[in-house]
């Protein structure tokens, strides 16, 4: 979305409106709404973001965000709901009774990179993190913490070099 074209709008009425006024007062104006246009875009960045929580509010399973690509907002409409029941299943593949919230922190290179295989799975970014949690654990059933050494403890036996 260009906020280009609504920036530009606000200067031209700002120009209207001093269109009768003297030569002085016309160019101050100029002047205002040429400063103006970052605090206008924030604005408007502000208007989005909360026009985006209130659709979510009435939505079920959906959540809006407005994200900035480079200085331009887009819209990133995200499921909340899995699309499948293997993000709804327990780590040991059963049903797990419904869902839990967590936060995760990524860098910005991973989090790139999922959501880069969530984009190529064709899934959410939720949904491809959920079935990724399920294949580890999948993957590592039978096996369990490996032994640590504690005190007292230790290893008898020999060695070939």
């Amino acid at each position: 979305m260009d906020l280009s074209e609504y920036a530009e709008s606000l200067r031209r009425e700002l120009t209207a409106i001093t269109r009768f006024a003297g030569e002085d007062v016309a160019r101050a104006a100029e002047m205002l709404s040429e400063s103006l246009e970052s605090s206008v875009r924030l604005a408007l960045l502000d208007v989005l973001s909360a026009a985006a929580d209130e659709i979510t509010a009435s939505l079920d399973g959906a959540t809006i965000e407005v994200r900035l690509s480079g200085s331009q907002p887009e819209f990133v409409v995200s499921s909340t709901h899995a699309p499948d029941d293997a993000a709804q299943e327990g780590p040991d593949g059963g049903d797990g009774g419904g869902t839990a919230r967590i936060t995760l922190r990524l860098s910005e290179g991973l989090k790139a990179r999922v959501e880069s295989a969530a984009l190529n799975s064709g899934v959410s970014v939720n949904a491809w993190l959920a079935h990724a949690v399920i294949r580890a654990l999948d993957g590592q059933q039978g096996r369990g913490p490996k032994p640590r050494l504690g005190v007292g403890k230790r290893y008898t036996g020999f060695a070939r070099s």
